[in-house]
């Protein structure tokens, strides 16, 4: 089987990650995945945001526990030691699509690279808010843009299980 194809089929969003951080020059290549997605008319109307400052990841993590329901110490990200935040712009009607492509490419590269990787929802919540708003200004990014989702990545604690059976009756043929 294609290598392409089987991480496709194996990957598996991890919830229990070590707190060794990755070689950044795995991250890097995670992060260039994402900037090569597919996207509407190859315009790129998407951005990836590294969330390396630990006062903003821990003020990221009270909102997004915030934002889940769950109590302020939960955390969302289950201890992954790297976050990366897409981002597209509001006014892009594609900029869902662009971004959950984004994300895509991002999780299998991680895969690929043997480490985990989860999506975490509440990012265009989060940056609904001023706060949201006023940490992108911080990093210079101006407009209006909407966060499509968080990439939670590092080292699984356990391996991943075996993908489960996919569900009859979803392929068609016209």
């Amino acid at each position: 089987m294609n290598d392409i194809i089987r991480a496709m089929i194996e990957r598996r969003s991890v919830r229990k990650y070590t707190a060794q951080i990755p070689d950044r020059e795995l991250v890097d290549q995670i992060i260039e995945a994402g900037l090569y997605a597919a996207n509407g008319r190859g315009y790129q109307h998407t951005k990836i945001i590294i969330l390396e400052d630990p006062v903003v990841r821990e003020e990221i993590r009270k909102h997004n526990a915030a934002f889940g329901g769950w109590p302020e110490d939960f955390d969302p990200f289950y201890g992954a030691p790297v976050r990366i935040l897409v981002i597209a712009r509001r006014d892009w009607y594609n900029r869902q699509y662009d971004g959950a492509l984004v994300m895509g490419n991002m999780m299998l590269a991680a895969h690929a690279l043997g480490l985990g990787s989860c999506w975490i929802n509440r990012a265009r919540e989060e940056f609904e808010t001023e706060y949201g708003r006023e940490l992108l200004r911080r990093i210079g990014i101006e407009d209006e843009w909407e966060g499509i989702g968080y990439c939670a990545i590092g080292h699984p604690t356990e391996p991943l299980p075996s993908p489960p059976a996919r569900k009859e009756d979803r392929v068609h043929r016209l």
